[in-house]
């Protein structure tokens, strides 16, 4: 499934190592993912979410909040999947994994790819894996925008709250292949904002290139969500991009806060690779 970052040869693996025929190596970590993101340009160390955000996003993941989306998304993956042996599925952009291990427990007959940017999270992911012993799930650091994948080999690609890559999942999606784009609603998070500044604002839709896919389906997920602990409003803020655009005078706001009510919304979209 995987193609060298180098040459874009399939790469085979033998033992802890993913090569290529061009003898290209890849070795895969103690923890059981592989790295396939290029070191020119950028430092993989240091791209993507840092190890504290990761930390926040899974401790505020793991008390079930956002579980409703992960259930939902399963559900509509499966939809839109029907009728296809043995699916394909990549989640881009995958983060510390917590949607990729729940679809790939929620549809067992799936094999599933998360790949992101940040080898905090995939470290994090591959744990994840290995704790709930995800057997047809496979994790690797590489880019939304070069993913490491042959053409056409996907059945689906996930993107939630994630870059969108209109050339990347179109190449290696299926003809008819199903991509789904998970983002925030007018009103998600609108609770923490208004503790956090003066004149709260409703987030303005997302707009995405996707000239080579048709929108075939939209659905929204909408609930309120109850914040117990001060733990969890700053779980919630440090994964948010609120956490690097907001003044320390105005984050001090959340100290003491909870309990904090809050919206929670989700768009998730529906697209067809166009014939």
């Amino acid at each position: 499934m995987y193609i060298c970052p180098c040459c874009g040869e399939k790469l085979k693996q033998s033992d802890n190592s993913y090569t290529c025929r061009n003898r290209h190596s890849f070795d895969i970590s103690s923890k059981g993912y592989v790295n396939l993101l290029l070191t020119k340009g950028r430092n993989p160390a240091k791209a993507g979410d840092d190890p504290a955000m990761i930390r926040a996003r899974s401790d505020f993941l793991d008390t079930g909040l956002y579980s409703p989306l992960a259930d939902k998304l399963a559900g509509v993956l499966s939809k839109s999947l029907a009728g296809v042996k043995d699916p394909v599925i990549i989640d881009s952009g995958c983060g510390e994994g917590y949607y990729t291990v729940r679809l790939a427990g929620a549809l067992p007959g799936t094999r599933l790819f998360g790949i992101d940017i940040s080898k905090s999270g995939i470290a994090h992911a591959a744990s994840r894996k290995k704790a709930l012993r995800a057997d047809n799930l496979e994790f690797a650091v590489a880019s939304s925008f070069s993913l490491p994948f042959r053409k056409g080999s996907a059945d689906g690609v996930v993107s939630v709250f994630a870059p969108v890559s209109n050339d990347e999942y179109a190449r290696v999606l299926k003809l008819g292949g199903k991509l789904i784009v998970v983002s925030p609603t007018e009103r998600h998070l609108f609770g923490l904002k208004a503790l956090l500044y003066d004149e709260p604002y409703e987030n303005k839709p997302n707009r995405y290139s996707l000239r080579s896919f048709e929108l075939i389906g939209v659905e929204r997920l909408e609930y309120t969500a109850e914040l117990t602990t001060d733990k969890q409003v700053r779980d919630l803020f440090a994964m948010t991009p609120y956490y690097y655009k907001t003044s320390p005078e105005a984050a001090q706001r959340l100290e003491g806060c909870a309990p904090l009510s809050t919206e929670i919304g989700f768009l998730i979209q529906t697209y067809a690779r166009r014939l």
